[in-house]
Formats: C-alpha cells, structure tokens, sequence
C-alpha cells in the first residue's frame, strides 16, 4: 500500500488548498504548537506604578517554513517577521511577532475567538485577551487593574521561570522590594 502524497509540491503541508491558500485552522494548530501569548514585566521607574506590562505574540519556525509566518502574518494584516535569536549564528529560525496592542485587540484575539487553540495554550490565550482588555480600558494604570493582570498571568499553569515573582510584583514599594530581594539572593 503506498502511502505517498500525489500532491509533490505541498506534501509538507496538506493544509494548503489548491489556490496556495493556508486554512485558519492550520493556522491555528501551528499556533497551538509554535506560538506564544506572552504577558511580562518590565521595570519602569518613569511609570506611576513602576512597571510596564508587555504583551506579544510570537510565532517561531525554521527557515524551510518562513512561508506559513508570512502567510499567517498577511491573514492576520499585522506583525512583522525577524531572525529569532540574531545573535546566534546556529539558529536559522524565523519569528513573526504582533506587539501592537491595536493590532492585538483588533486582529489577532478576534482570529483566535474565531478559530481557538486546543491544548493548554487556549488557557494561555484567555489571559492574554483579558490583560488586553484591561489595559484596553486603562485599568493597568491603577494598582487594582495592575494587581489583576498578576494575579491572571500568576495563576497561569504555565511552568515557565518569571523574571519577577507576584510577591514582588503586588508590592506597593517595588524598589524597596526588589532591592531586599537583590540582597537575599546574594547573601
């Protein structure tokens, strides 16, 4: 019995219909895999409350599929694509990555309330949609609407290492708290 694709030029990706066109849900299953909904934490003393909250999306590939990064970045109608770690000469990978928050709010959540992620990542995903939301309505800048996007991107299953712990980023003296922190870490 072969079991060959007839179809030679796409046999990579059988998602692709006839007119070279990807589907949105191969679009979504890629994301499901390779993408990432990234909330994080920057530092900030010119800010009221002393932090940024960063939001992107990021979606990585090898160089033999920089076609399905361009693909989903002109259905989507934003981001832009880069080198994924630049300063590696060994990694040859592509990334797309969306960090307008216009763009987000507008194209990418819709995408994703259209045609969801299946694994854990769609739990990923409903945070990042409700930290949009509430940086949307402006609540970020206020320590209650702060202190939810911690407690959101916190209680995360995500096993990922954070850069800063909800202790410190709930604290109300940050500098302090991070300058003790510092201090415990080296003595």
């Amino acid at each position: 019995m072969k079991m060959l694709s007839e179809n030679v030029q796409h046999a990579d990706n059988q998602q692709v219909s006839s007119s070279g066109k990807i589907s949105d849900e191969y679009f979504s299953g890629f994301v499901d895999g390779e993408g990432c909904f990234y909330v994080g934490f920057s530092k900030r003393n010119d800010l009221p409350l002393k932090w940024q909250v960063i939001t992107e999306f990021h979606l990585s590939q090898n160089p033999g599929g920089k076609n399905v990064l361009e693909g989903f970045q002109k259905r989507l109608g934003c981001g832009y694509l880069k080198p994924n770690h630049l300063k590696n000469p060994r990694d040859k990978s592509w990334v797309l990555i969306v960090k307008d928050r216009k763009d987000l709010r507008e194209k990418l959540i819709p995408f994703f309330k259209k045609h969801p992620v299946h694994s854990q990542k769609n739990s990923d995903f409903l945070v990042f949609a409700n930290v949009i939301e509430i940086i949307n309505k402006g609540e970020h800048l206020k320590r209650e609407g702060f202190n939810k996007i911690v407690r959101l991107v916190h209680k995360s299953p995500k096993t990922t290492l954070k850069k800063y712990s909800k202790e410190i980023l709930l604290s109300t003296d940050t500098s302090e708290t991070i300058r003790q922190n510092s201090v415990e870490k080296q003595g």
